[in-house]
């Protein structure tokens, strides 16, 4: 782990956890490594399925925002809540603070709206819960993590087979598919021309994917795009009414249909080792058949504060 002193505020937007012993567990973790956490979430005000009521969960984003103490904005944990928020949320004092927000999952929301409303970039990557608190922590996600946050670049290799020989440059976006698919028509899409897409999912069987990127075809998203970029699908089932229709017959549906290069092997998603992407970086994108491989640069980073 970097030995960067970093300040990290904790908060939780969406879902909540009462293991307060997996939270000290987190903070110890990061101040063992030098660096500080500011904790916004408190177990005692958790609100129905949420980390607090509507008002309490913006309240402690605006107060980490405003903590001049705090480098770093990570969320808790996803499953649900940051939608409710957005129209509250002051997206320009969010950019002005200077501050990296970090996240996945439901915290796909956040990234879509800042990017949409103010131009100003954030962070695909870890949360606090599931990463920083387990009891086995990632190696690979965490180090991955520090390395993009105080380095002006960044680049992700990955080895995998079957995907088309590419060449493309293009403003990196993306995440969580459901949350972007939910937030179409609104005023929180980013129009990104020229983007390489990266998408992720988890519980959702090969079907409902296929339909939630022809929506994004459907509505011209796709075809501004230079690639779409699949990471990780996961804990979905196949039964014998699928009749052969799995998660390679849906992509070899997809490339014959979709309007740009479609591929796979993105290190990233609802899966342990996992890379951290900037969203709205600019990239350029290299595969052949054997490799794929993102070099980012011009995205907010420790390393040049």
């Amino acid at each position: 782990m970097n030995t960067q002193k970093i300040g990290i505020a904790i908060v939780a937007p969406g879902g909540y956890t009462f293991d307060d012993a997996a939270l000290a567990r987190g903070i110890a973790a990061l101040e063992a490594h030098g660096h500080t956490v500011h904790n916004y979430f408190d177990s005692a005000q958790v609100f129905q399925r949420f980390g607090g009521t509507d008002e309490a969960r913006l309240a402690q984003l605006n107060a980490a925002v405003d903590d001049p103490l705090v480098d770093v904005v990570m969320a808790l944990r996803g499953q649900y809540g940051m939608t409710r928020l957005l129209p509250q949320i002051d997206f320009a004092r969010m950019a002005a603070s200077g501050k990296i927000f970090v996240g996945h999952s439901d915290f796909t929301a956040f990234h879509m709206a800042l990017l949409a409303q103010t131009g100003a970039l954030s962070y695909a990557g870890p949360m606090f819960l599931t990463d920083f608190a387990a009891r086995e922590p990632e190696e690979f996600t965490i180090n991955d993590f520090f390395q993009c946050l105080t380095s002006s670049t960044h680049r992700v290799s990955q080895a995998v087979g079957g995907n088309p020989t590419l060449n493309v440059r293009g403003t990196l976006w993306g995440g969580n598919l459901a949350m972007i698919n939910s937030l179409l028509g609104t005023p929180y899409f980013p129009q990104v021309d020229d983007g390489i897409l990266f998408v992720e999912d988890v519980n959702e069987h090969p079907y409902r994917v296929e339909r939630m990127l022809l929506q994004l075809m459907q509505s011209g998203v796709l075809a501004r795009q230079k690639a779409l970029l699949l990471g990780d699908f996961s804990a979905y089932k196949i039964t014998a009414a699928d009749n052969g229709y799995d998660f390679s017959a849906m992509l070899a549906y997809l490339r014959k249909t979709l309007p740009c290069p479609v591929l796979t092997g993105l290190q990233f998603g609802h899966c342990a080792k996992r890379v951290t992407i900037p969203f709205g970086a600019r990239a350029d994108l290299w595969s052949d058949a054997v490799h794929v491989e993102l070099a980012i640069s011009a995205y907010p980073n420790l390393a040049d504060a």
